[in-house]
């Protein structure tokens, strides 16, 4: 794992290098682990991918994302491993993890992507309300799916969802 975890480190220092500006790092699979297998195989390499990432390029601070699907039970300590956001699934309330986060990192997430399969209206309905649990449109929230689009999903849909985000977020 420490030999992965260089090389994810490498790789995303050579996306810096190259431009990135902002990098990203997903767990797809650390929520199925029991807590203290999630601390010593995954925690524990994100924690050392993110102590070897390179921090700035340019005078512009780069921006470091951790994401765990069905992490909801590691929210504090994923945000004490020095990422600057931490990404979300659907799992959990946004608003819940913004305040047992505080303003320690910013949060990215959490819309269900199933939603994406749902009527315009719907999906209007669910993107207020992922906005609206999260609280003041200034505070360090990336509004994301919270995980994966499906190749199914209607283009249409997805359109819903970034004119309701535009439109919504302007409003608070």
């Amino acid at each position: 794992l420490s030999i992965n975890a260089d090389a994810v480190t490498r790789y995303l220092n050579a996306q810096i290098e190259s431009g990135a500006q902002a990098v990203m790092l997903f767990d797809s699979w650390g929520g199925s682990l029991s807590d203290a297998a999630y601390r010593e195989f995954s925690l524990a390499y994100m924690r050392q991918v993110i102590d070897g990432l390179i921090r700035e390029k340019d005078g512009q601070k780069i921006p470091s994302i951790v994401f765990t699907k069905g992490g909801g039970l590691w929210l504090e300590a994923i945000a004490d491993i020095g990422c600057d956001a931490l990404g979300l699934d659907w799992t959990i309330d946004i608003g819940a993890a913004r305040r047992r986060v505080g303003t320690r990192v910013a949060l990215q997430g959490n819309l269900d992507p199933n939603v994406l399969f749902a009527s315009p209206d719907a999906i209007a309905r669910e993107v207020r309300s992922v906005l609206d649990s999260f609280g003041a449109a200034d505070s360090g929230h990336v509004f994301n799916l919270g995980h994966g689009i499906s190749q199914f999903t209607p283009p249409e849909h997805v359109g819903a969802l970034v004119d309701t985000v535009h439109d919504y977020s302007q409003m608070q």
